[in-house]
């Protein structure tokens, strides 16, 4: 699909994005400067790309970005009078009109599409550059840039050089006009697992290009459409195959269902196939005569695109969190985009110092994708916004206590402390709102506070049931019983899981009396993390706390 075509797809329907998009709360000075400076990079991007036929962002992000700016026009009132990028036509015009492709959003709209249509056909969304080709006494008279669709730039020269398209023809097709995709040859390509790999770009560079490009021999074509040919669809892929264009008739398959169409298009995108695609077109073996073909007015043929590997997503606010070390990590909230079949709200930017590195702010566009597991990441930023207000973010508490007790100074850590406690210790059904409503009713004094806490207290607690109140008293009284391993844990010991498996001790003076040869021999320890261990073990705040638990009955603290 090349960049005009998703111009004039736009004026037929609504990508996803658009469906999905918010219109943002700018006043209008600030809406105007921000589709002021989308649009001048977009027409920047776009003049690079049909001069050089690289402008240097990939293809996917390009379109996303298009339909950002469309859909902050429509917000602010400005698309009906303000094109977003100029189209550029040129010297020839095609014998016919390049209608371009309807695009449908899911199935449900695809099955509606196809319900009063016959004789209908699929195929791949072959991803790459459109062009005419006209055939005059069975030779390639011409072939012709997509251009706006009713003019384009004179390719036959380029296209002369490419062996995959045939320079004769007869019979049917000996005066003929043909529209089909150029694309880059790809071996095994599955696009699943490797995406489009902006062989769009490719394909446009090497025919834009005014020297001639190793490339061109590795073009070749699909044929979508014959205007004026066979009415039997069937009929006109046999002629075509046996003319040299073999791949329509192998990757068009007859359909009557749009459960047929979404099978064949998810068998599409995870097998090997030769040439990028974006999707699956879907068409009707009647159509009008080609002099009736006008831009935007394909009504007998439609597309249903892949879920895109990447989304841009705009940044509402930043979230800071603090963890039990008193580490600050970043999430930007996001207004909600679908990735695959996951709506995300959220995604993870990481340490402070990555998020001054990212440079991120409300009203940024992220490019963001699915890890392993299917967790969100953040490529790039695709688009900074104009206002650059960053939330300030919360400082690293400086108490040397590390935030075992509670203080103004120490609240996120603390709290951070208590939910990874409470984890450690099997508390299971005890998260974080829950530990924020105890603390700050009964006001810890410090990690294990509500190991004192008897049932009645639990029961005053705003918020908590009698019943819950009851089950709470019931976990934190069977919590004392847990071995010592697990409060070793829970204390957030500087030990790996291997150091602490190895560990042959019983309760904490076992622990506090190890001498430091016997550190040293553990697996995992040396010099430098003995030296750690010991310090954390000589800690005033860690000798009160596992005094202040033997005080409390805990098992694993009580002298033996």
């Amino acid at each position: 699909m090349t960049r005009i075509r998703g111009i004039f797809g736009a004026l037929m329907t609504c990508m996803t994005f658009a469906a999905q998009a918010v219109c943002p709360a700018w006043p209008e000075a600030r809406a105007a400067e921000e589709i002021s400076q989308l649009q001048k990079q977009i027409e920047a991007w776009n003049t690079a790309y049909w001069q050089s036929g690289n402008s240097g962002v990939s293809d996917e992000k390009f379109d996303q970005l298009n339909e950002q700016l469309r859909t902050w026009q429509r917000c602010f009132g400005k698309a009906a009078h303000e094109s977003p990028i100029p189209v550029p036509g040129g010297a020839m015009l095609h014998p016919v009109a390049h209608t371009g492709v309807r695009k449908l959003k899911d199935r449900q709209s695809l099955a509606q599409w196809m319900a009063a249509k016959t004789d209908l056909w699929v195929q791949p969304k072959v991803d790459g550059v459109a062009v005419t080709l006209v055939y005059r006494a069975g030779k390639l008279a011409q072939a012709i840039s997509r251009g706006n669709g009713l003019s384009g730039e004179d390719w036959t020269a380029k296209v002369m050089q490419i062996p995959a398209v045939p320079k004769k023809v007869d019979g049917l097709l000996t005066d003929s006009v043909l529209q089909g995709e150029l694309f880059l040859r790809q071996e095994g390509h599955i696009q699943e697992k490797m995406g489009g790999m902006n062989a769009r770009a490719k394909v446009a560079g090497a025919l834009q290009r005014k020297t001639n490009s190793v490339v061109l021999s590795r073009l070749s074509i699909f044929i979508w459409a014959w205007a004026g040919g066979p009415a039997q669809f069937a009929q006109k892929l046999t002629l075509l195959q046996k003319a040299g264009f073999p791949l329509v008739a192998e990757y068009s398959l007859p359909v009557k269902s749009s459960a047929e169409v979404e099978a064949q298009r998810q068998r599409w995108f995870t097998s090997p196939l030769p040439f990028t695609s974006d999707g699956v077109v879907v068409r009707s073996a009647k159509e009008p005569e080609g002099k009736y073909w006008q831009p935007g007015e394909g009504s007998w043929v439609a597309a249903w695109k892949y879920p895109p590997a990447t989304q841009i997503a705009e940044v509402k606010s930043i979230d800071f969190t603090v963890g039990r070390t008193g580490k600050v990590a970043v999430v930007a909230v996001l207004e909600p985009v679908m990735l695959d079949d996951k709506r995300v709200r959220r995604v993870n930017v990481g340490s402070l110092k990555r998020w001054q590195e990212w440079d991120i702010a409300p009203g940024d566009t992220l490019n963001i994708s699915l890890a392993g597991q299917g967790i969100p990441r953040i490529d790039s930023v695709a688009w900074r916004s104009t206002a650059r207000t960053k939330p300030q973010p919360p400082e690293r508490s400086s108490d040397a206590s590390g935030c075992y007790w509670a203080s103004s100074e120490c609240q996120p850590q603390f709290l951070a402390r208590l939910v990874w406690a409470g984890r450690k210790l099997q508390l299971k059904g005890v998260g974080e709102g829950l530990w924020r409503q105890l603390s700050k009713a009964h006001e810890f004094q410090h990690l294990f506070s509500w190991l004192a806490l008897s049932e009645a207290q639990l029961r005053q607690t705003p918020g908590v049931s009698t019943e819950r109140a009851s089950l709470l008293w019931h976990k934190f009284d069977l919590v004392k019983q847990q071995p010592l391993k697990q409060w070793l844990l829970a204390l957030a010991i500087p030990l790996s899981q291997k150091t602490l498996a190895a560990l042959e001790v019983q309760n904490w003076a076992q622990v506090a009396a190890i001498p430091t040869r016997e550190w040293q021999r553990l697996p995992g320890m040396g010099k430098e993390k003995t030296s750690q261990v010991l310090h954390w073990l000589a800690e005033p705040q860690i000798i009160a706390l596992a005094q202040w638990l033997a005080e409390e009955n805990v098992a694993a603290f009580k002298s033996q």
